[in-house]
């Protein structure tokens, strides 16, 4: 067997006295060092038959490869782990041309027949772009604008297939458009009503009769949103982001078709692709559903005012919804088919419903509706909503304008061609399996965002996923993505801000003997004089006993619930305990001092009101 004209690699040692993680970083650097220098660089093992097949091919080339056999080196298990932290590649022949990472023996044979070998020996791209991002919501412009900020030549395709209503928006994604930030500015509008009412207990007057006006409030809304789209695009241009607004399939390894709104078509071949296709609102699947009832996807662009409305859903976005048109003035129903916000903690769930029903807001609890008719067309129009009991038989009827759906969201990952690339999803939810950085089985494909398999569907997650990968990627740094204690918010007509575990996730992972629950009810001072409901915000933390009293789980139930639990996330990422909040001396008088002051647990039973401020 002939071998190949190679020069065999040597590392230096790198000395002693040095601390494990500096010594790992000088491998780091040495190893990259190698990749750059070298036209070919071939990390193998002397006695690897699929090193053998690529050395062979090299040489029949007449190509010179640099070669570091890890079998015949003394840290050759540690260049292999770090190798693998660069790559994503745990394996051998593991080889770069042109400091381009070309895979195992399988992929650099594949690039040969294609012809994609030969561009790289020569010195051109292979590839039209470093990076596709398929998906111009949060967590793919981040990526994407990352990518671009370390020198690569990036394109964002971002395509939106209008609802069955016929609504499509612009470039930023859910969250922009139809999500967050919509969602956060209706439920102020909903929170102004409230204090338009406050106000009389703090002396102002007024003999006017006051309304809301439901067009004024939406094209306002829009306008804005309209500017962040703008803003999105600008800052695409300012970094040389390439957007296409077409609609991503790929076609084959490393290339992806792109087709307009005109059904044109155009073909681009790229390097590595980014996945961050997103959710979109589920539909029922029985009659009129998709002809007459809209989802969140409509709501905050509609032209009319929904007048009375059912909510189908118990999800957060349902609750959110119905509590802000309940603010606005409307009669409101929410149908529930089981419990309400599914993974949230259960006590603070149902203290969410009952405020909400207390105010106003009426739910038929445990119906699923079974059929949507029209009774009259309009803006909006009536409609028939037939629903049957899910515990037996049974079944309600009622006439509402409006029927918004939300039950749920489905991942945008079947029509965009990643069987023909062999990318695997799960066949029943649509989401995409992923490593601890958010590669795909196949290694050249990432994903990001709420189409990821067991991750959380929050845009501050998505961006910090996307930015992260793109600095792994390009940047040669190995920050991942941490997951644990993502602090979130449900902004319902009462907030309800959490961190960490519910009660129920805590009992299973800890076992209830080993947690201390510590809680109260609380009366913000702003509700005292305008003489709201008493005993009705809550806070509780829970507690790992044999852990210093570790706060694994942070819950409160209140006014401006996401600001207060924001600052409290950055302490738990900090190992928050108990004894560091006793130790903490609260911002009187606000709602967040609460925490400092805990002193009641669960277990003991004692009472929790409260009666002074």
């Amino acid at each position: 067997m002939s071998s190949p004209p190679g020069r065999r690699a040597r590392l230096s040692s790198p000395g002693t006295g040095r601390s494990s993680s500096e010594t790992r970083e000088e491998l780091r650097r040495r190893l990259l060092g190698l990749i750059e220098g070298n036209r070919v660089m071939i990390f193998s093992k002397s006695y690897c038959p699929h090193s053998t097949r690529v050395k062979e091919l090299f040489s029949s080339l007449g190509v010179e490869c640099h070669i570091l056999e890890l079998d015949q080196v003394d840290d050759g298990a540690s260049v292999q782990e770090v190798l693998s932290e660069i790559t994503n590649q745990r394996t051998v022949p593991n080889i770069f041309v042109n400091k381009v990472h070309m895979g195992g023996c399988e992929q650099t044979f594949q690039a040969h027949q294609s012809g994609v070998l030969e561009k790289l020996l020569q010195g051109d791209s292979a590839y039209d772009y470093d990076l596709i991002v398929i998906g111009g919501g949060s967590g793919g412009l981040a990526c994407a604008q990352e990518a671009a900020v370390l020198g690569k030549k990036v394109m964002v395709l971002d395509f939106v297939l209008p609802s069955p209503q016929g609504t499509s928006w612009g470039l930023g994604g859910t969250c922009v458009n139809v999500g967050c930030i919509p969602k956060k500015l209706m439920h102020q509008a909903a929170l102004l009503g409230q204090a338009l009412i406050d106000s009389r207990k703090f002396g102002w007057e007024y003999n006017q009769q006051v309304k809301h006006n439901w067009e004024t409030m939406t094209e306002a809304i829009q306008n804005h949103i309209g500017s962040l789209n703008w803003g999105y695009r600008l800052s695409l241009r300012e970094k040389a982001v390439a957007y296409v607004n077409s609609y991503g399939e790929f076609v084959e390894h490393h290339k992806i078709k792109a087709t307009n709104r005109k059904g044109q078509e155009t073909c681009y071949t790229a390097a590595k692709f980014v996945i961050a296709t997103g959710e979109r609102p589920r539909y029922l699947g029985i009659q009129g559903d998709k002809e007459y009832c809209i989802t969140s996807d409509d709501l905050f662009s509609l032209p009319y005012c929904p007048g009375k409305t059912l909510v189908v859903g118990a999800s957060y976005v349902a609750l959110e919804c119905a509590g802000f048109l309940a603010g606005l003035g409307l009669d409101v129903t929410v149908m529930v088919r089981s419990i309400l916000l599914r993974g949230f903690d259960q006590e603070m769930a149902e203290k969410v419903g009952s405020y909400m029903e207390q105010h106003g807001v009426k739910f038929l609890r445990k119906f699923v509706p079974v059929m949507i008719q029209q009774l009259e067309k309009g803006s909006p129009g009536k409609l028939r909503v037939v629903a049957e009991s899910t515990e037996g038989p049974g079944a309600v009827e009622g006439v509402y304008n409006t029927v918004l759906l939300a039950i749920g969201r489905d991942s945008c990952t079947r029509k965009i061609g990643l069987e023909k690339i062999g990318v695997k999803i799960n066949e029943k939810s649509g989401k995409i399996p992923v490593n601890d950085v958010e590669q795909t089985n196949v290694p050249y494909v990432y994903a990001i965002g709420d189409i990821l398999e067991g991750k959380l569907e929050l845009t501050p997650v998505a961006i910090q996923a996307g930015k992260l990968l793109a600095r792994r990627l390009f940047g040669g740094r190995l920050e991942k993505c941490d997951y644990i204690n993502v602090p979130t918010t449900v902004f319902t007509p009462l907030e309800y801000g959490c961190c960490g575990l519910s009660e129920e996730k805590a009992i299973e992972v800890h076992k209830k003997e080993n947690l201390e629950v510590y809680h109260t009810l609380f009366w913000p001072l702003e509700w005292t004089v305008a003489g709201r409901d008493n005993n009705t915000c809550y806070a509780k933390i829970i507690c790992n006993k044999f852990d210093n009293e570790r706060v694994v789980g942070f819950h409160i139930l209140g006014p401006n619930a996401g600001e207060v639990t924001q600052g409290f996330a950055a302490a738990m990422k900090c190992g928050l305990t108990k004894q560091l909040l006793d130790d903490t001396i609260g911002i009187h008088p606000t709602c967040g001092e609460v925490f400092t002051t805990l002193e009641i647990t669960k277990a003991s039973g004692l009472d929790i009101t409260q009666k002074g401020c």
